[in-house]
This record gives C-alpha cells, structure tokens and sequence, in this order.
C-alpha cells in the first residue's frame, strides 16, 4: 500500500511551496470529520518544515490545526508541550505566529502542563 502521506507531500511540494488552493484542499481533506488527529498534525508540521514557501493561509491552517487537536480535551499535557518545543523550535528562531500560537493555546485551554507553561514563559516576553 502506498504511503499516502509521503505521495501528499511530494504532490503538495512539486514546486517548494504551498499556495492558496493547497491550503483549501488541505483544510477540505483534514477537516473533513471536524477533528484532527496526532497523525494529521505530524503531516501539517512535516509540510511546513519542508515547505521553502507558504501562504499566509497555511499558517492559519496549520494554528487551527494545533489548537483543534491540543485543546480536545481542554488540556495541555507535557507530552504536546514537548511536541510544540520541537515543532516551534525546528528553525531554531520562534516567530510572530509561533508566539500567537502560544498565547491562543494558553487561553484557550483549561489546565496547561509545567511542560508547557515553561515552553509558554520562554517564547512570550
């Protein structure tokens, strides 16, 4: 059986980036059950760490991603604390939108880990 997440991503990045009408068909495909599962969000990380370019779009996919999967339940664990050091860090520098990501995830969810609350402090100044 063909790997459909390695086919995904070569097919989204044939040209390095991901533009307007991927982010569509990404949020059609992903949402489609109105949840998004560790898998899903694993790719969503995969492409934007692959990607040499995105649309704005697909940032705003991708935080809409996080939070829907991370804030299930209404809690933040240091197990997706852990996961959101390694996915934000990646390039080595935090951004505006990894920052914004942050602060949604903090007032959004119910109870926040020690894992994240430290990951929280060293990112928002």
């Amino acid at each position: 059986m063909a790997d459909w997440k390695k086919l995904a991503k070569e097919a989204l990045l044939a040209d390095g980036k991901i533009d307007t009408r991927e982010v569509e068909i990404l949020r059609r495909s992903l949402f489609a059950d109105a949840r998004i599962d560790k898998s899903e969000l694993e790719f969503l990380a995969d492409l934007r760490k692959s990607a040499k370019s995105t649309v704005k779009e697909f940032m705003k996919l991708f935080i809409e991603a996080v939070k829907n999967h991370m804030l299930a339940d209404g809690v933040i664990t240091d197990t997706e604390a852990a996961w959101l050091r390694k996915t934000i860090f990646a390039d080595k520098k935090v951004d505006a939108d990894e920052i914004e990501l942050l602060k949604e995830l903090k007032r959004s969810a119910k109870k926040t880990s020690p894992e994240f609350d430290k990951l929280y402090n060293e990112c928002v100044k």
